[in-house]
């Protein structure tokens, strides 16, 4: 179900006018239209502690691995379905289910919401009261009605025109319809209200009330932080953000800073961030090649170019968990480790290369080092960060695309410190010790 049929597209739109006007005491004084973000920059920043959506789950390692697994495998088919040149106009990004949920505030006086932290979607949105569909969520719905600063957006407030699709209400109040690739959507109104991220509080956040919704139940919403006009960065008007993810295995929670907070010293390694002018959103970068050990794989730069159709290129994303090649340049990298691994292959129900360990611990296994080289930049990735060790095997936590689309998944990206130059249009990997951030 990628997005609504027209008819009930349509009554859905009808219903949530109906609801806006139902309660219209609290949308009668909307406040002074945003016409963009930049009257509303921050100058500051803030740090916010990033939770796994696994790590309160007391799973074993293997119900970990086969749970990154499934998310990776439907992230990626959400990525391909938002490519997809017939269903371009109707999903508007790859999915709402979690990996890392981040805590905020709304309203005045404030109330403390969870959200999935997206950077491959824009949209920043919260179930509302009254709910016609809404999924159970950790925390209260959020009622417009008992705090002091919301406000609608009305229709001829520019941020209303930036959605994707959608509709005016009789009391100029702006509707919404927001699909995701995995078949999932929210719809309800765009509002304005006072957001706070640890004690800095921001006013006039544009975010969807959502008040009709299907789909995976991840916290009390999403926070979209991709490059479009409707999210969370762009909104603030802060050019910079960055996160820090702990292992996927343990229960430390992650960081994420945006602004002043983003800034970072120390060995910085530099690489230019691509924009598909066809699906803006998406973070895309230059990987050039590949080496295993002392080997460069024998790929073509094109493998993992970004092609003017929209397809291919590589997608740097945090809601993806696993690494999942082009099938090209994954036939290579299988190839070379098991040529370099010097141990019998074991199968495995999650990944497509794993090797039994030696029977005697004391027995050393060699792990050839893995680098990818990005443009101006090349990222050798810790060893924990492409191989795991459970129940006597060894895997390699990367999957085949089964396409010419690449994504660099977050699993591959923990204890290094991610930074998003939106003005310069660079991404920089420091090595850190995310623990301890």
């Amino acid at each position: 179900m990628a997005s609504l049929p027209p008819s009930l597209s349509s009554l859905l739109f009808l219903t949530l006018a109906l609801i806006l006007i139902s309660i219209s005491p609290s949308l009668s004084t909307p406040r002074q239209p945003l016409d963009g973000h930049q009257d509303q920059q921050m100058k500051t920043g803030f740090k916010i502690t990033l939770k796994h959506i696994d790590s309160g789950g007391n799973f074993t390692n293997s119900e970990r691995l086969y749970r990154a697994v499934k998310r990776s495998n439907r992230r990626l088919q959400m990525f391909l379905t938002a490519k997809h040149p017939k269903l371009r106009t109707t999903v508007y990004a790859p999915a709402g289910e979690a990996e890392y949920l981040m805590n905020f505030s709304i309203g005045t006086p404030p109330k403390s919401y969870y959200g999935t932290m997206d950077t491959g979607s824009d949209l920043i949105w919260t179930q509302c009261r009254p709910c016609l569909e809404c999924f159970s969520q950790p925390d209260p719905i959020f009622n417009p009605k008992k705090s002091s600063s919301f406000s609608n957006v009305s229709c001829s407030n520019n941020l209303c025109h930036q959605l994707p699709k959608s509709q005016c209400s009789a009391y100029d109040g702006c509707l919404y319809n927001y699909s995701y690739g995995d078949g999932s959507f929210t719809a309800g109104y765009l509002a304005t209200e006072t957001f706070t991220f640890k004690k800095v509080s921001v006013p006039n956040v544009a975010f969807g009330c959502g008040i009709f919704q299907f789909g995976p139940e991840s916290g009390d919403g999403l926070v979209g932080l991709g490059r479009g006009p409707l999210s969370l960065v762009s909104q603030l008007g802060e050019p910079t953000f960055s996160y820090c993810l702990t292992s996927w295995l343990g229960s430390k929670h992650s960081t994420l800073l945006i602004g002043s907070h983003a800034s970072v010293n120390g060995k910085i390694k530099t690489t230019p961030l691509l924009q598909n002018p066809l699906i803006p959103t998406y973070y895309y970068l230059s990987l050039e090649g590949i080496t295993i050990g002392r080997t460069r794989l024998p790929v073509n730069k094109t493998t993992f170019a970004l092609n003017a159709d929209g397809s291919g290129g590589l997608i740097i994303d945090s809601g993806t968990p696993v690494t999942q090649l082009a099938e090209s340049a994954y036939t290579h990298v299988k190839e070379e480790f098991k040529s370099q691994i010097k141990l019998p292959q074991a199968n495995s129900t999650e990944f497509d290369l794993c090797f039994k360990l030696p029977s005697d611990p004391s027995d050393r296994v060699k792990i050839p080092p893995l680098v990818f080289h990005f443009k101006d930049a090349d990222l050798a990735l810790p060893t924990e960060n492409y191989m795991i060790l459970d129940s006597g095997i060894m895997c390699l936590i990367m999957l085949g695309s089964g396409d010419t689309s690449s994504t660099f998944g977050s699993i591959q990206q923990q204890n290094i410190l991610v930074v998003y130059d939106l003005y310069k249009e660079t991404l920089s990997f420091i090595p850190t010790e995310c623990d301890k951030f």
